[in-house]
Parts: C-alpha cells; structure tokens; sequence
C-alpha cells in the first residue's frame, strides 16, 4: 500500500484541504478503521506509540506517522491541534 502513499510531516497537516466524501464504501471496513483507530488512541495515551495513518486530501494520498492524543466521533486529533477527517482515512496501522 506504501508506494502510492507520499508519506508528509504532521505539521503539513493543518494546510490541507479535506473533501466530505469517505475514502472507505464498504461498511465492515468503516468499522475496523475506527476500532485500529480506537487502538492507536489507547498505544499513543498509554506508550506514547507512533502509529501510520493513511489517508487522502483533495490532491493525493498521504501517510503520516505520529502520535494519536484524541478521538472524536468524527476527526482524529494529533500533537498541536492538527485533526485528520476520520472519513478521509484508509487505515492504521
């Protein structure tokens, strides 16, 4: 999955631009993006663990490896505020 993925620094976050839409259709893949992101939340709290996230703004495909802090039901929160759309999300890992 890495090769069409261009990995970016967290701080480059905050100047993306995110569409509505999922990146994800099928339902039982919407729920395990959100349980592996459940589990990045507790790794981050609890180890301080860097995890990969996959996703993609409206130009291209990123992965970004960073430290989740928070967890809405909507947007993953990252060291300085920066957020990611949880729906622009491929996976975790």
């Amino acid at each position: 999955m890495n090769l069409q993925f261009e990995t970016i620094e967290k701080e480059s976050i905050s100047q993306l631009v995110f569409p509505k839409t999922d990146v994800l259709q099928d339902t039982a893949q919407i729920k395990e993006r959100f349980s592996n992101l459940n589990r990045a939340l507790s790794l981050g709290n609890l180890e301080h663990s860097k995890i990969k996230i996959y996703f993609e703004d409206d130009q291209s495909k990123k992965v970004v490896e960073t430290t989740v802090w928070g967890l809405t039901d909507q947007r993953v929160i990252l060291k300085q505020g920066n957020v990611i759309p949880i729906n622009r999300i491929y996976k975790s890992v």
